[in-house]
């Protein structure tokens, strides 16, 4: 959980200063969030909040929110992401939901991190993430159906309909 400050070089002096946090990970950092919005890669060492594995060694999973601040809380999996958004208080104490800038999860086919609230996400499949039953989180409709047909999955869902009962069922293996 790092805090990005850029220091540059004016006249030989370095000075600190902060950049709009937007426009920093825009310009500089991988994977896509919503709006657009880039969000950070893990460090070697950034654990889960939900379940403290280290995000890094799954990087076909990571998920990541991104604050106003430059915080990112990063995850090994969607659904620990969706864990941590349906109870903030628990898992980001002190953090407003308002203050989020960015949601970003890996998308299944192209590895690459989009954004999490355009995602379309297949459950109940025969691929299993870190934790176990997982949802699958992929780019378009098109590539939810594909997915869903070649391993059978049980359901496709957006962003809004994944629930709480829906994260307890996964975790219980019941995945019809």
């Amino acid at each position: 959980m790092r805090t990005l400050t850029p220091v540059l070089r004016f006249s030989g002096r370095a000075r600190a200063f902060s950049v709009p946090l937007v426009l920093l990970v825009a310009l500089a950092l991988p994977g896509t969030g919503s709006g657009g919005t880039a969000t950070p890669d893990p460090g070697a060492r950034d654990a889960c909040p939900v379940c403290g594995m280290l995000v890094a060694r799954y990087p076909a999973w990571i998920a990541t929110v991104l604050y106003t601040d430059g915080h990112a809380d990063h995850f090994d999996g969607a659904k620990d992401l969706f864990k941590y958004l349906f109870d903030p208080a628990r898992y980001a104490p002190g953090r407003k939901s308002d203050d989020i800038v960015a949601i970003g999860v890996t998308e299944y086919y192209g590895l690459t991190r989009i954004d999490a609230r355009s995602a379309w996400y297949v459950v109940g499949s025969n691929v299993l993430g870190p934790m176990g039953h997982e949802l699958v989180p992929l780019a378009s409709a098109e590539d939810a159906l594909e997915f869903k047909a070649d391993h059978q999955g049980t359901r496709i869902l957006s962003f809004n309909e994944v629930s709480p009962e829906l994260l307890r069922d996964l975790d219980a293996g019941r995945i019809d």
